[in-house]
């Protein structure tokens, strides 16, 4: 009986040591999430017990497995040749240290610490490192936008970079938002129902804290249909004298813009000089001078104008004056009648033709 108890505790100690020596390895601990700028440096630590007779690796890996993972040590020796890393083992602690410096964007992403034990065991413990980056706005975030007045019309903005950007809309000068204030948060600014006030430069800001941000300009086009004004509906001239119809009209697409007399279109000739001045996309005014006029050229004139959305028209009336009016009629030198009065006459005769347009325009 006594063999037998000498016996089984000389297999539990045989046992016991034989486990004691094939004990497995474990990391007990690893760096936690590390956030650093760019130019800065990173110490990512990793404690590993009972592995002193197999590979320790740092590798850096994609978890989304759209890249190949990256060894850069083995045990106490570096792999990658880039002088910005450099491994450190403490042998007290059992700890690897792999450092960066110098960290570049491209350093972002997954650290991992890796006992291999087989081909197809292996023991890991992973830690991320976030790199502070400055906004960058994605090519998938709207550019410019056409759109006719009553339809609904949406732009998008999205932005890179970490912390992740924040975005808000504002408009050229401060104007109001078609949804209300002068700024609106959210990668999607929505319009339920553009008007033609609505159109003009919108700005995409993307702010994380990191650098100045970012600013995308995203231009609203509406189109509409033609409005034309007159500024002035009624005008007198006298006989033999050029007299200026103006129409001021807003439209986009830009218009086709005519003038008519008694609905028959009319053209640069001898009798009319037509000319448009755009003073922007949307903007065109349009003169008509009537030449040296003649009787038969009193009368209403109509300056028309027509886009893709619709058409619109105002009137002007000429109607005869003794006195000549001026401008147009000043300074022209084949007046020679006119030219030949006495200096003071002249002046006088036209304050007073001015005076009488006035009134007319007024009370017409």
């Amino acid at each position: 009986m006594a063999c037998f108890i000498i016996e089984y505790f000389t297999l539990l100690i045989f046992f016991l040591s034989l486990g004691n020596c094939q004990r497995t390895p474990t990391i007990s601990h690893i760096t936690q999430e590390q956030i650093r700028d760019i130019g800065g440096q990173v110490d990512l630590d990793c404690s590993v017990h009972y592995a002193q007779d197999y590979p320790v690796l740092w590798l850096k890996y994609d978890r989304h497995k759209s890249t190949e993972s990256l060894p850069l040590s083995t045990n106490s020796g570096l792999i990658i040749r880039d002088s910005r890393f450099s491994l450190r083992f403490d042998a007290a602690s059992a700890t690897y240290t792999l450092s960066i410096k110098d960290i570049q964007e491209t350093d972002a992403g997954w650290y991992l610490c890796q006992v291999i034990m087989s081909v197809s065991n292996k023991i890991t413990a992973e830690v991320e490192l976030q790199v502070r980056r400055p906004p960058i706005i994605s090519d998938n975030s709207t550019r410019s936008i056409v759109t006719s007045q009553g339809e609904s019309a949406q732009m998008e903005c999205y932005a890179g970079g970490f912390p992740p950007p924040k975005i808000s809309w504002r408009r050229e000068n401060n104007a109001i938002l078609p949804t209300g204030g002068s700024i609106y948060r959210g990668n999607i600014l929505k319009m339920n129902s553009v008007h033609k006030e609505d159109r003009g430069t919108y700005y995409c800001v993307a702010e994380n804290g990191v650098g100045r941000g970012a600013r995308r300009n995203i231009n609203l086009e509406v189109e509409f249909a033609p409005v034309v004004t007159v500024p002035r509906p009624r005008l007198g001239q006298a006989l033999q004298y050029d007299m200026d119809l103006e129409c001021h009209v807003e439209a986009y697409p830009p218009p086709a813009i005519t003038w008519l007399k008694n609905e028959v279109q009319l053209s640069n000739n001898q009798h009319y000089r037509i000319s448009h001045f755009a003073t922007a996309d949307e903007f065109t005014d349009t003169t008509l001078r009537v030449i040296t006029i003649e009787k038969r050229q009193y009368g209403l004139f109509t300056c028309k104008a027509q886009n893709k959305l619709g058409t619109a028209q105002g009137t002007v009336e000429l109607f005869e004056m003794i006195i000549p009016v001026c401008p147009p009629a000043c300074g022209q030198t084949r007046y020679a009648a006119a030219a030949a009065a006495p200096a003071p006459r002249r002046l006088a005769a036209l304050a007073l033709a001015a005076a009488l347009a006035r009134i007319f325009s007024t009370r017409y």
